[in-house]
Formats: C-alpha cells, structure tokens, sequence
C-alpha cells in the first residue's frame, strides 16, 4: 500500500515526538510504501540516518514556511503557532504528492495531540488519526498539592485544551477518520465527542529492539540498600512529591530515593525532603546525560513514577527493559503500560489515598522476597511483546488493512 504519514516532528536517534514520527516511519515502512512528509529542519538527520542504514521503502517529502514568516520561531518559543501554520502550508504539499503518487491511506502521527489540526484528513483517501493524546488530566483534589504555579498550569492547560476543541479543523479530523488511535481511554473519550466514529486505545510509546536488547543488558538488580529512582523533569504534574511522600511514610529507613532531573520543581522538593527528615537519605542528581541516566538506572531497584497526565511515558518502558518494576498511578499511559505482573499501580483518587498506597507498594517490594526479580523478569517479557517497534508496525499495518476496505469520509 502507499501510505502518507504527516509527522511534523520525526528525527532518528530522538525521543518523544521526533522518535515516534522517525520509528513509525521505519517500522510501517517494512511492509508498506511509505511517503512521510516533515519539516525540513528535520532532513539532514534524516538523511544521514538513511545513509547509513537505507530503506528502500521509505521516502519524505520536506516543507518549511518561507524564512521571512519563521525568523520569530526559535527552540520552543512559538512552537505551537508555527505547528498551526505548517499545517496549513503542508496541506498543499499534501494534495500535491497525493496527486502524483496515489496514497491508499493518509496517516497523521506527529504532533501527538488530538486537539491540533492535521494536514491530511480531507484527501479523499481513508485517514488513519493517531495515535494521538492529551486528553488525561490531573485530578482537581491533587491541585492543591501541586503549589500556585503547578495549579495555574493545570487550570491554564484545560482552557486552552477546551479552546482548541473547538476549532473547526479539530473536529473535522475526527469525523473523517475511519480510525482514531488513542494513547489512553481519557483521550479516546474525548475523541468521540469531538464526532470520531471508531476509536480503538494504542498507545504512541516503544521501543526498537536493539534498545530493548541494550536496556536488557544493563546489570541485575544491585545489592542493598534498596535503591528507588524517579527520572524526568521536575515539574509538578510529574507527581514526583508524590513520591517523596510516600518514601518518607515508607518507614524503608535503610532505602534510598534518586531523583534524576531538572526543573522548577526541584527546590521545592529539595525543602520537602528536608520536611520530612529523608533528605540523607534523598539524593538530586540534577540533569544527566542518556549514559549516566542508565547508570544510575542500573544502580536502582525499582522507579518511582507517580505522573498525574502522561500520555506516554517513556521512562517506564526504559525502566521495565532493564528489568526494574515500576510504581505507577493508575492514570494516563503509565498505567496501560504496567501491568499487575511488572509493577504496582494505585489509584489516584486523592493524594493522601495515593501517597499511602505508594508507600505500601514500596513495602511490599522491600519485604516480599524474590518479588523484584520476578516482577523484573515479567517486565522484560512484557516489553519485548508488546512494546517493541518492530511488532507495533504490523499492529500499525493491520489498521491500514482494515481502512483501506472502508470508504473515507470526506465533508
């Protein structure tokens, strides 16, 4: 089949967005013909990545707006603005290639945001929408807990998520997609009331084999002490406070809790462990490189990652790889992706409820014998099966299967 897959962000060697546009290209592309149109900043990783290992299959069309109308875009200021007006640039583009070659399936993958207009829902050629996130949202009682800037930013994101609902382009890709992909159930709710018809839950997230492999041979579990990690960027939605919370009620007295990363958050959580009386036995590595990250991963027991609204999160796949168990919210992408055999999900119906219910799952990893192993060997598996890009890419194929019998909705 000829497949069009519009990813804006798609750079090998990446990861979130620019590595889910890069790896779904390479893995549908295994089976299909497959035209992937991109922002032109992207082409040369993309060509020096293709030099090095060639897939015939595989061909990108790259567009950019003209420089007079991009010199204000710079790193992450105006992303968002300039996301919307590549969009409508790149829809030409996408009518044109459509013409010359004559797609059986149009595919937007990249932004992974449903509440963003696309470039290639109105071809006349089935439109495969996803998959696509954003729509979990933190719980209002776990606001207060979160500091001023942490609920503005919540109460800020839910405005402009509902402002975005209603633009006209939103929800005309959701009445046309034969299919919507949707990263978590909150998403897919969201979803059908915007008009989409049939929705399945997929999440964005995986891993190539050569990684699972590498995660995989990272060193066994470490002797005593018990070692948690929680990795990411400091922000207050990441629930990492959460964590500590629960660290300190542990009463693990001979456990250590590494935070990896940066961000506003970290003076905050560097005054709570001091609260608490943990801070001796807290540790804030601040940022590090990929390298480093593995090795402090290596040198953990399990992750602690309490998130309030992932939609992906990619650090638990990591972690799971590498045979650690993850102690998770019962919320977003975390908690489709850790299951009762490779960690320990609670739910999130309040901090406190939340904070005690992680403190007794650090308990029980601690004082269960062979639980950790076990719990570690299941994670391997479980990646390897169902998170591995090679084996998302027929999933991805079996959906272009089942579009291409229908006929696309065009209006």
């Amino acid at each position: 089949m000829k497949i069009l897959l519009s990813a804006y962000a798609c750079e090998p060697g990446k990861g979130s967005e620019p590595g889910v546009g890069w790896n779904v290209a390479r893995a549908v592309a295994a089976e299909h013909e497959v035209w992937v149109l991109t922002r032109a900043n992207n082409r040369p990783a993309i060509e020096a990545a293709l030099a090095r290992n060639p897939q015939p299959g595989l061909h990108f069309a790259y567009y950019d707006l003209p420089p007079r109308l991009r010199g204000w875009k710079h790193g992450q200021r105006g992303v968002h603005l300039y996301y919307l007006l590549w969009q409508v640039g790149a829809a030409a583009v996408a009518r044109e290639l459509h013409a010359r070659v004559g797609f059986d399936v149009a595919h937007h993958v990249t932004f992974v945001n449903y509440y963003w207009p696309t470039a290639v829902d109105g071809l006349g050629v089935p439109f495969l929408w996803g998959p696509v996130g954003g729509g979990e949202s933190a719980p209002r009682n776990f606001w207060p807990g979160l500091g001023a800037r942490g609920a503005a930013f919540e109460a800020v994101r839910e405005l402009n998520r509902w402002l975005a609902e209603c633009n006209p382009q939103v929800r005309a890709a959701a009445r046309h997609a034969g299919l919507a992909l949707a990263t978590t159930p909150e998403t897919a709710a969201r979803l059908r009331r915007l008009g989409a018809r049939e929705v399945r839950v997929f999440s964005q997230v995986g891993l190539l084999r050569d990684e699972i492999n590498a995660l995989g041979s990272l060193p066994q579990l470490p002797e005593r002490p018990l070692r948690f990690l929680s990795l990411g960027r400091l922000l207050a939605w990441k629930g990492f406070h959460l964590g500590l919370e629960a660290f300190a009620h542990s009463g693990l007295t001979e456990a250590e809790y590494w935070i990896v990363g940066d961000g506003p958050e970290r003076e905050r959580l560097e005054r709570q462990a001091e609260r608490l009386g943990v801070a001796g036995r807290v540790r804030f590595w601040g940022w590090l490189a990929r390298a480093q990250a593995l090795q402090a991963l290596a040198q953990c027991h399990a992750l602690v990652h309490p998130s309030l609204h992932d939609s992906g999160g990619w650090v638990c796949l990591e972690a799971m790889a590498a045979g650690r168990p993850v102690l998770c919210l019962d919320l977003g992408g975390p908690a489709l992706q850790v299951s009762e055999e490779t960690g320990i999900r609670v739910p999130g119906l309040s901090p406190q409820q939340a904070m005690a219910d992680l403190a007794e799952g650090m308990v029980r990893l601690a004082q269960t014998p062979g639980l950790l192993s076990s719990m570690g060997e299941a994670s391997r598996a479980h990646v390897r099966d169902e998170f591995c890009w090679e084996r998302k890419g027929k999933k991805i194929g079996a959906f272009y299967e089942q579009l291409s019998k229908i006929d696309p909705i065009c209006i």
